[in-house]
């Protein structure tokens, strides 16, 4: 059976000449009107921005929740179908005679400095802490929250949300890009990976969409990832410095303010400008190994000032408790519970209350971050004698969905919107490297990292909150706090500044790695997968994105509910839609690219 060549003749047009020599001009200029226009609503019009992408945000959250769940966990089962399968898992990503650029040493600290870096230091231990009081397992019932028995439920969906998931993401679309530009020696940029799909039609206006569609989730997977950064960067500048005019001037839980942000983001911005002009050879490769020493140190911080062995224990039995439910966490999808359904579910004598304080318990009852002491507290004089366990357990797939939009959904979202950045970062760091090496090497060794991050620095944490050491002010803190507010539980003194300040020179060089990157990985799509662009370019994209995230941190500051990242976030999950679905058409393009090349080869 003879089968005819794969479509290989990718052109992408680019300007011969000017200012956007080399450039497409479809992709460059749609995706700056875009970005452009974003800045400029969120800035003339900071409060209507605001309440217009939280509220177009939360309609696609109740419409595609579950296709955001399932499609994670079919891309995860996905890829450990590929590595296992031997005919998939030996190929080459290359010629048999090419091999891989990068050390292994280089290779991991690039791929875990760019992937996660900024996350881990902002959540190493706020996800623990977080989840440790609210997660579905408290919502059900099961546990109570912030107590001995909830830890490991904390752990399972911590290991979750930064496990074989998120690793999965990125690899999904690095594997996709790599495995066309080194086995077919096409450009390294997203529409590639559609070719199987599209055909022809990669050269024309779908291609150009796909790889817009990849740009504007690319700088607001990067927004959302250097803004939380940054406000810890204030968090531990103002620790080391106590410059009251960086915070919010609250004594009891202080916050960076809208002017430390902004001047805090210039500074990183300005240094992640000038390490994307050296290119990925010298700046991101040297900033990754000094990420990979620094982290190494905070790590034996709290190996040896920290609770070791209860982080251990809890890494040992979270793990297993993870794998044990990875299937279900997996393709576990809630759909929203309306007003009605929850009316029909409550007890007779709920039902016959009035309707304004039916409403009111229908808010309170499936509400993801309340308790049911809370929901009973709150109750109406007119439910004060009813059933209030009864009550509270009908708005149970309220929380639960409330719970994994607000929390898992984000993260896919967060991750995804990511993956163009992460993806294709892998896939220019991974020639040379086989399928089985590539997926196991970005997804199960990363995430076991994680694993152990989040369980030596976020058990700490856990374990000064449990014994009353920490005396409730770990889990009051803000989440870019907690660290800062962790160490000084643990060490004190001039140890207490250096590591502090260590943290702070840490925080700068993850977030300088994750903005040159994502600068760089901007500037090859828009050169139709051009690895060495124009130094112009990439300063004028690093400007764009400093402007993009200070005009959405401005905007979500606005209103009556303030919080400097609602808006980058809703505009992050909002903009990671449409690639999600990309990455679906992805994945169906890399199956059929695989199976006509194996057939390929036995007829060669």
């Amino acid at each position: 059976m003879s089968i005819k060549p794969p479509f290989t003749e990718l052109e992408i047009e680019k300007a011969p000449s000017g200012f956007y020599e080399g450039y497409s001009l479809p992709i460059a200029l749609i995706s700056k009107t875009i970005m452009v226009a974003l800045v400029v609503w969120a800035l003339v019009w900071p409060g209507n921005a605001s309440s217009v992408l939280s509220a177009v945000n939360g309609s696609l959250l109740n419409g595609f929740n579950s296709f955001y769940i399932v499609s994670v966990g079919i891309f995860a089962f996905f890829l450990f179908v590929l590595a296992l399968l031997p005919a998939t898992g030996s190929k080459k990503l290359g010629t048999a005679e090419t091999v891989p650029e990068f050390s292994n040493f280089s290779w991991f600290s690039m791929m875990f400095g760019a992937g996660l870096g900024v996350g881990l230091m902002v959540f190493a231990t706020a996800e623990p802490l977080g989840l440790w009081g609210s997660n579905p397992v408290i919502l059900s019932g099961d546990v109570a929250a912030n107590s001995q028995e909830a830890v490991q439920s904390a752990y399972r969906y911590t290991f979750l949300h930064y496990g074989f998931h998120a690793w999965a993401i990125y690899v999904l679309t690095g594997l996709s890009l790599a495995y066309y530009a080194y086995t077919r020696e096409m450009p390294l940029t997203i529409r590639s990976a559609l070719t199987p799909l599209l055909g022809k039609a990669a050269n024309g206006f779908l291609g150009h969409l796909v790889d817009v569609l990849g740009v504007v989730a690319t700088i607001l997977g990067v927004s959302v990832t250097i803004g939380f950064g940054v406000s810890q960067f204030v968090d531990g500048v103002y620790a080391v410095s106590g410059m009251e005019w960086l915070m919010n001037g609250d004594a009891e839980a202080p916050k960076p303010s809208t002017v430390g942000l902004i001047a805090a983001l210039l500074v990183i911005m300005g240094l992640s400008i000038l390490s994307a002009v050296s290119g990925v050879g010298r700046g991101i490769k040297y900033l990754s190994n000094l990420n990979l020493v620094l982290s190494v140190i905070l790590l034996l911080t709290f190996v040896i000032f920290g609770s070791f062995f209860f982080a251990m224990t809890q890494f040992g039995a979270g793990l297993v408790d993870y794998i044990l439910h990875f299937v279900q966490m997996s393709f576990g999808a809630y759909g929203p519970q309306t007003a009605d359904a929850f009316a029909a579910a409550i007890p007779a004598a709920a039902q016959a209350l009035p309707a304004e304080d039916v409403a009111a318990i229908y808010g309170s009852a499936t509400s993801p971050w309340g308790s049911l002491a809370g929901f009973t507290e709150g109750l109406p004089a007119s439910a004060a004698e009813l059933d209030a366990k009864a009550i509270y357990a009908a708005g149970e797939q309220g929380r639960q969905f409330g719970w994994q939009a607000g929390w898992t959904t984000f993260y896919w979202a967060w991750w995804i919107a990511f993956s163009p950045f992460v993806g294709l970062f892998l896939a220019r760091i991974s020639k040379g490297r086989t399928v089985r090496e590539f997926i196991f090497g970005c997804v199960i060794a990363p995430a076991i990292v994680c694993f152990l991050w989040m369980t030596i620095l976020g058990g700490t944490a856990i374990d000064l909150e449990l014994n009353g050491d920490a005396a409730g002010s770990l889990i009051g803190a803000t989440n870019t706090a907690k660290l800062f507010a962790t160490l000084e539980q643990m060490i004190s003194g001039e140890f207490l500044s250096a590591i502090t300040i260590m943290c702070v020179v840490l925080i700068m060089t993850f977030l300088v790695t994750s903005a040159d990157s994502g600068i760089l990985v901007m500037n090859t799509i828009m050169s139709g997968g051009e690895q060495d662009t124009g130094i112009k370019h990439r300063i004028i994209w690093g400007l764009i994105l400093t402007a993009v995230i200070g005009a959405l941190i401005i905007a979500g500051n606005s209103g009556a509910q303030a919080n400097p990242f609602g808006a980058l976030q809703n505009a992050m999950i909002i903009g990671a839609l449409p690639f999600t679905i990309v990455m679906v058409f992805m994945m169906i393009s890399l199956v059929k690219a695989l199976y006509r090349d194996s057939i390929r080869e036995k007829h060669a």
